[in-house]
């Protein structure tokens, strides 16, 4: 590799007032070389798409500094372009004026902008679309000109955050492909690439380098070289071993993953802070059930499950950390495992499993058991959804406290542990005259 071409350096961010900020990112620190292609993973809300536009000058850090060439960077930048996940194109300018577009603040003339937008839409594959409006495109042909925008500045450094994840398979695979034929045979200035995503395999067939980020704050606990040469084999034991290695570390607990031993397991312990993962009840069921039938019997491959369930790893993170959060599942070395409790509960009939599911929710999450008893300690045992949002919003910013309210709120409902009207927008138990002995501790 090169030398350095961006450093970051103890970059931090919150938001909020400092009695109540909520820290998204915590001290990272890495450096990009000539020649590397950087992926960045980590669960939804762990500031992943935050660092990539502090990278790009868009959002200031609270803390820390980006050094480009060992200077301090600037938005004014020109060597450094970003391609969102939204094509985020103007409907009422055409390719061609799209693509110019990102020229302008060059200072170019009016001929140079036009001759290397034109150059830049040939290069991606446009050419002969040049006057289509994006509205005449389909999803793939305009994620092509955010491409064509990014790379007609001839940038040393290309972001891309999440640029495949709104593509259907085959068209993110076509682009893919292209942008890594232009990127190998060096048809393109840009001497580093740093993307944001959150499917594991795209990251492992890309990338040089994966740097997986903890959440709740943002920080680096794992940093793997990938040596794999181009193009790479997806069934290859040294591809599957990797994708195994980064699924381990985006679903373990601990600070430093790679430390653990073989056949260790990981506990979560959480707080009220911790914010929830927000899935699906009847997914959950259905990876559960998936799970301890044939031909797992009770443990899997997480990629292999994944896989099997057509489940992206958007999806399947927040299902498999939900698992062992609520102590259904325990993760090793790239396996998921039904425990006893899981097994119960994949036997269990409708009325048996809620039993078992309000059990795990008070004994794992505390929220649900803070609820659960402020309600039962309410001589009308119904108390507003506010209450609870203030006293969440002294630990987490509004919108997670929101957010993790109406989670806890759909996780109780299912457990039949309390209700929600929304109309009145008061919580009440479910049954108020009903005591669970068994969860009342």
């Amino acid at each position: 590799m090169g030398k350095d071409l961006l450093n970051l350096n103890n970059i931090s961010k919150w938001y909020g007032d400092p009695q109540k900020r909520t820290l998204i990112l915590d001290h990272i620190n890495f450096a990009v070389k000539e020649g590397e292609f950087v992926a960045i993973l980590g669960k939804s809300g762990c500031g992943k798409s935050t660092l990539l536009r502090i990278i790009a000058g868009l959002i200031e850090p609270n803390e820390g500094e980006v050094l480009y060439q060992g200077n301090q960077f600037t938005r004014t930048t020109p060597r450094i372009a970003m391609v969102f996940q939204s094509h985020a194109l103007f409907p009422w300018l055409n390719v061609l004026e799209n693509v110019e577009l990102g020229l302008e603040a060059l200072g170019l003339t009016v001929h140079q902008r036009r001759r290397q937008a034109l150059e830049a839409i040939d290069l991606i594959g446009l050419d002969g679309y040049e006057s289509a409006y994006p509205k005449e495109l389909s999803g793939g042909m305009r994620q092509r000109v955010g491409f064509a925008r990014a790379l007609v500045v001839n940038p040393d450094v290309l972001l891309l955050d999440e640029p495949f994840s709104a593509l259907d398979i085959l068209t993110a695979e076509n682009i893919r492909n292209d942008l890594m034929e232009l990127w190998i045979e060096k048809r393109i200035p840009t001497k580093a690439i740093v993307m944001v995503s959150h499917n594991v395999i795209e990251a492992v067939e890309l990338a040089t380098r994966l740097i997986i980020l903890n959440h709740d704050p943002g920080r680096i606990v794992q940093e793997i070289d990938v040596s794999l040469m181009y193009p790479r084999d997806e069934t290859s034991h040294h591809f599957q071993d990797l994708v195994d290695q980064v699924y381990t570390a985006l679903l373990s607990t601990t600070e430093h993953p790679a430390d653990l031993k073989k056949g260790e397991k990981t506990k979560i312990v959480i707080g009220m802070n911790y914010r929830l993962p927000e899935i699906s009840i009847h997914k959950l069921q259905g990876l559960m059930e998936a799970l301890s039938e044939p031909p797992y019997h009770g443990k899997a491959d997480i990629f292999a499950i994944a896989e099997s369930e057509n489940l992206s790893a958007k999806d399947s993170i927040p299902l498999i950390e939900t698992l062992e959060l609520l102590g259904f599942a325990q993760i090793s070395q790239g396996d998921i495992e039904l425990t006893n409790s899981g097994k119960v509960f994949c036997k269990a009939d409708i009325l048996e499993s809620k039993k078992v599911f309000a059990y795990h929710l008070m004994r794992h999450v505390p929220l649900a058991k803070h609820i659960y008893h402020v309600l039962q300690d309410n001589p009308k045992k119904h108390i507003p959804k506010e209450k609870f949002v203030k006293e969440l919003e002294n630990l987490m910013s509004s919108e997670d406290a929101q957010k993790n309210l109406s989670i806890i709120i759909n996780w109780g409902r299912y457990a039949e542990l309390f209700d929600y009207n929304n109309q009145t927008e008061m919580l009440s138990l479910e049954n108020p005259e009903e005591v669970h002995p068994s969860l009342d501790t």
